[in-house]
């Protein structure tokens, strides 16, 4: 049993082709600015989707992610790596990604049964130890430098903390987290993890890191890599839960619809790829807060950046969705000078518009709907009292998006990503039912921790000076 595949990949702006998985990995972003993706798209036909039902979630991701590894790595290490990620060692849950009912043809999909308790865990504990393998390989040691808006962060320490090949520094926005979410990145205690609060938003730190990657001198001084979805190996490993979920309500002989709650467009890309690799997805939905660029994009065909709010599913609070590129490049028909054309445009205006038959063809792929703080308490409050399942904000954001899409055709099962579990925000918990939901003993053990991390301003040069100079590099 195997998938048809091409192994190499292009940047999304064309000026760096031909590049292995390996590549990709080490380099997270490619030298021109762009974004990798797969220069042919691994096809999974009917007969072999078939033949992926009742495989275990370490076996069944070997089958998806296979491909675009290639012969990068052994099929024995590799599947060795997968079955000790996808363990009861980092996952509470022996289905990894369970499904809950949540109401008729609705199922919500527990995305949070990881060491941080957050569905980033899925792709990052296997890319810590696929960084592991190879640099082991090379005889190398790399620099991590990522942003976060709240779970990135600390899946990415989680993932790291032991790497011995690895320094990782993570950047977030000073105030714009919740307590858990900073906690769990700044009470781990590891020589190699440093922790850097921006005096800015989500969008500033992420510039930062994207400045730095677009300086190739300090990328090879440092060897700076990168954690966050820009990395391609981060949408490969999130491609996987979405055929889980599928295979265990009817696919491929039953289309199933997603609904995913996103700001930077990489969770529910993972979806758009596991549908182009033939997986029969009906509807996918775009949930937002009150951050609703991409809502507004889908909308007007305008992608238009403008303040971000905070909320109350903070890790949503962004204006600018990295991973959108990698759709608009497909969207473009992989027409690098018109991608970089778009970009430039954005970069320097901080909008651009499509066409309508362009719109006309991402509305076709995509439902986008946006969820106002009162309708996030409102969903939260609503499924507590139906069905005694509590879910966290974002999920209550994909949720009350998905009702939506549901009601033009109940006919589809319709599965809510959830992708944070309650207890990591229990003041919007309280906020909607009134009361907290129950501590978790994982998160309870880090409130009387110690805290590390460096305030910084929203300046580059400060930020690079920092890392320069920590101890390891």
């Amino acid at each position: 049993m195997s998938i048809t595949a091409s192994t190499k990949y292009v940047s999304t702006r064309g000026g760096d082709q031909d590049r292995s998985f390996t590549d990709v990995l080490m380099s997270g972003m490619a030298p021109d600015g762009g974004l990798y993706i797969p220069d042919v798209w691994p096809s999974v036909d009917h007969g072999l989707m078939s033949r992926l039902h009742g495989l275990s979630y370490p076996d069944l991701a070997m089958q998806i992610i296979k491909p675009f590894i290639g012969n990068d790595i052994p099929n024995d290490v590799l599947l060795r790596i997968l079955e000790e990620t996808y363990s009861g060692d980092n996952f509470t849950h022996t289905a990894m990604a369970p499904l809950t009912q949540v109401g008729p043809n609705a199922w919500i999909m527990e995305l949070f049964h990881g060491p941080t308790l957050s569905f980033k865990d899925y792709a990052l504990q296997l890319l810590g130890r696929l960084f592991d393998y190879v640099l082991e390989q090379k005889g190398e040691r790399i620099t991590i430098v990522g942003a976060t808006s709240g779970d990135t962060g600390s899946a990415a320490i989680e993932a790291c903390r032991n790497c011995k090949n690895i320094d990782i520094f993570i950047l977030h926005p000073q105030g714009r987290t919740s307590e858990v979410q900073r906690r769990q990145m700044t009470t781990v205690e590891a020589p190699n993890v440093f922790n850097v609060a921006i005096n800015g938003t989500f969008d500033d730190c992420q510039n930062i890191v994207k400045a730095m990657f677009a300086d190739e001198k300090l990328r090879k001084d440092i060897k700076l890599s990168a954690v966050n979805s820009i990395n391609w190996a981060r949408i490969m490993a999130q491609m996987v839960y979405y055929f889980s979920a599928a295979l265990s309500l009817g696919a491929p002989d039953r289309p199933v619809s997603f609904t995913v709650p996103t700001g930077n467009f990489g969770n529910v890309f993972a979806g758009w790829s596991a549908r182009r690799m033939g997986l029969p997805i009906h509807k996918l939905g775009i949930a937002t807060n009150r951050n609703d660029i991409l809502t507004r994009f889908f909308e007007s065909g305008e992608m238009k950046m403008e303040g971000v709010m905070p909320s109350l599913s903070p890790s949503m609070d962004i204006q600018i969705s990295s991973n959108f590129e990698r759709y608009l490049c497909e969207l473009l028909g992989c027409n690098h000078k018109a991608l970089g054309g778009y970009m430039g445009e954005f970069k320097a205006s901080q909008s651009f518009k499509l066409d309508a038959e362009k719109m006309a063809k991402a509305n076709s792929e995509f439902v986008a709907k946006r969820c106002s703080d009162l309708e996030t308490m409102d969903m939260i409050k609503t499924c507590y009292g139906e069905t005694g399942i509590l879910i966290d904000p974002h999920t209550a954001v994909a949720m009350h998006g998905a009702m939506d899409i549901m009601a033009q055709d109940p006919t589809v099962p319709m599965v809510v990503l959830a992708c944070a579990h309650p207890a990591k925000f229990p003041q919007a918990i309280k906020q909607a039912i009134g009361k907290e939901p129950p501590e978790d003993p994982r998160l309870a053990a880090i409130m009387s921790k110690a805290e590390h991390y460096t305030p910084i301003a929203n300046d580059v040069a400060k930020v690079v000076s920092f890392v320069k100079n920590s101890p390891n590099i």
